[in-house]
């Protein structure tokens, strides 16, 4: 019997061993292949191990990351023939895109550049060059990388274990490269260089600065002008741009360090709304409130596991002689709560809730505003209970994570399951047993939810699998949101049990799950998905009273007195200048909802309403006006 080759299109077809998967698929029907979970490049050859073997496209992670691979590569060799010196550093692919790491000598790439750069990628393209893999040995590939004056390729290869690795050809270009890549240069047909930054060699400050190079390529032509538009659009988002501009936050790092912020009046109501309502609603489900310290002894993280596999990301100092951490998670604490007595059965689901802030030293190259942070808060939760309960649990904190989603704006959503790879149980803490169990009851609960998911085999963690929910942006972006993770290390680690009702002990499920995840992250997800216009219930000030002159100012105050003692977040504007003018200032400040008077409000006590995104509402009764927009005022747990 043949091979079987499955297509894109899920149509078949059989082969025999030794052909090339290039030579029997049709043209463009796919851009590179797998066989059981590896990638392998088009080019190779069928061999009689292989059962089955599906080609994959552009439309799956896969291709995509093939595609831009291939694309980085194009890339670095246009940088290598325009710059011979510059030194090569690393060209992965990204989850738009790719980029490629240069040390060219000091020098910071110019708009002219990479304009450059640009059009001899054109030229490489249509060179079409075949592009080889070949192996050799990890000695002869130090060699070879030594010859070429490729120190950065060196420096990866004597870190490196295998004996073993590949490299890849095209041209006069060479690259050590796990791959795989597509067959030739001329498969990219549309792609753009973005712009470049600086970044340190590994991300870490004590390296060389690197000049990183970020593009994007597709293999049709509207899908770059989609992209090129969204990103536009994307770039008016920035919640770094934005929230400064909106005077809700700063990062300041040359003053205080990189990763932090420091939150304003108007980000810190926005945030104590947030948090606020989420305390709220997990009282309501059950949770109980806990706070923990911020620091701790390193013996308590030495029991955990943080110390051993986690310690890079760690602030850890000595006081009195004694090694101290700065928190990176919460769990340890939940624990100790949780041991603090003697627990039965009855007790169980034990719910956990904490909003902790927690620090963890990311390299300054990966950090990126609020979405990578080196100190946030996570609305973090622990749950123990029985095995038997754990599918009601995971089924409630689905529940729960999707209103808290929906309460803020967010409809869509991607879902995935991780599970453990069973041909290496030796990697995985727990039994076979646990594994299956807790897949199961993971797999049940969002069946029984309704969700359609992507299954993740072998995208465990070591410790237990695992639930990722990813939200949609109203720009068609996917954020990662929600983490629910089952955890069979913690538990045994720390002895965590419970007393049977027969009498027995045993060790206790534990499941952590953040829904926002960070609410720093997350507050920065909002800030972009709304582009700085939070619905009315989130808004800092809801409404801005605008006396029309001086004169008015009285009747004004009397307006903003009944609002805030109805709960209404206002502010009252009796600047100098135009009311055109302060209108203007009003709606550039993303402010929902204007109450503008003059004199005819302020003699029929009226005021005139004025809608961001609808215009002018008419005149009314201030209390007819707090009526109408009442639920729109209140978050969504109390109206």
């Amino acid at each position: 019997m043949g091979i079987k080759v499955i297509l894109p299109s899920g149509s078949e077809l059989v082969a025999d061993p030794g052909m090339r998967i290039l030579d029997i698929i049709p043209p463009n029907s796919g851009l590179v292949a797998k066989v059981g979970d590896r990638l392998i490049d088009l080019t190779s050859e069928l061999k009689p191990e292989f059962e089955e073997v599906h080609v994959l496209d552009f439309n799956s992670p896969e291709g995509r990351e093939t595609y831009w691979h291939t694309s980085s590569h194009i890339m670095a060799q246009a940088v290598k023939r325009l710059f011979p010196n510059a030194k090569l550093g690393i060209g992965p692919a990204t989850e738009e895109g790719f980029f490629y790491e240069f040390d060219v000598e000091g020098k910071s790439f110019s708009p002219e550049d990479l304009r450059s750069i640009e059009e001899e990628m054109s030229n490489i393209v249509k060179e079409d060059l075949q592009i080889i893999r070949e192996e050799l040995s990890r000695e002869e590939a130090i060699d070879l990388f030594t010859r070429l004056g490729e120190d950065y390729k060196v420096e990866l290869l004597r870190e490196m274990e295998e004996e073993i690795v590949s490299i890849y050809r095209q041209g006069e270009f060479v690259d050590l490269c796990r791959g795989p890549h597509l067959p030739s240069t001329g498969w990219v047909k549309h792609f753009k260089i973005l712009y470049a930054s600086a970044s340190y060699w590994k991300g870490d400050e004590r390296n060389p600065v690197m000049q990183r190079v970020y593009g994007i390529s597709f293999p049709d032509k509207a899908m770059l002008e989609d992209y090129l538009v969204r990103r536009e659009e994307a770039k008016k988002r920035d919640h770094r741009v934005v929230g400064p501009q909106l005077e809700l936050f700063s990062m300041p790092s040359e003053i205080i360090g990189p990763g932090l912020v420091i939150w304003h009046p108007k980000g810190a109501m926005i945030r104590r709304i947030i948090e606020e309502f989420l305390v709220r609603v997990h009282l309501k489900r059950g949770y109980q409130l806990v706070y923990s310290p911020h620091i701790a002894y390193t013996d308590l993280w030495k029991t955990s596991g943080h110390i051993s596999y986690f310690r890079e990301y760690m602030y850890v100092f000595e006081k009195d002689g004694i090694e101290h951490a700065i928190k990176p998670m919460n769990c340890p604490f939940h624990i100790l709560v949780y041991k603090s007595k003697r627990r039965s059965y009855r007790e169980l689901p034990l719910r956990l809730f904490e909003l902790g802030t927690v620090y963890r030293f990311e390299r300054s190259g990966v950090l990126h505003g609020l979405l990578r942070a080196r100190g946030f808060t996570q609305d973090d939760a622990h749950i123990f209970t029985t095995p038997e309960g754990l599918e009601d649990e995971i089924f409630g904190v689905l529940e729960l994570g999707e209103y808290l989603l929906r309460s803020f704006g967010f409809e869509d959503f991607v879902v995935e399951l991780s599970t453990w790879d069973p041909s290496h149980p030796e990697e995985y803490m727990g039994s076979e047993e646990d594994w299956r169990r807790a897949e199961e009851a993971l797999r049940y609960a969002l069946e029984r939810k309704g969700y359609d998911y992507k299954l993740m085999p072998g995208e465990a963690a070591f410790y237990g699998p695992k639930i990722d929910i990813k939200l949609v942006d109203s720009i068609g972006r996917e954020w990662q949101a929600s983490t629910i993770q089952l955890d069979f290390n913690l538990p045994k680690r720390f002895d965590v049990t419970y007393v049977d009702a027969d009498g027995s002990e045993r060790t206790v499920v534990m499941v952590h799950r953040a829904l926002l995840g960070s609410i720093e992250r997350f507050f920065g997800i909002l800030l972009e998905h709304y582009a700085g216009n939070f619905p009315i219930w989130l808004a800092p000030v809801q409404v801005r009273i605008l006396p029309v002159a001086e004169r008015h100012i009285s009747y004004a105050e009397q307006v903003y007195d009944k609002l805030t003692k109805a709960g209404i977040r206002a502010d009252l504007d009796v600047a100098r200048g135009t009311l055109s003018y302060r209108i203007r200032e009003s709606e550039l400040s993303k402010i929902p909802i204007l109450l503008i008077v003059g004199d005819r409000e302020a003699q029929s006590e009226k005021v005139a309403v004025r809608l961001k995104g609808q215009g002018n509402l008419g005149s009314m009764p201030l209390e007819e006006f707090i009526g109408k927009f009442k639920a729109e005022f209140l978050p969504p747990d109390l109206r």
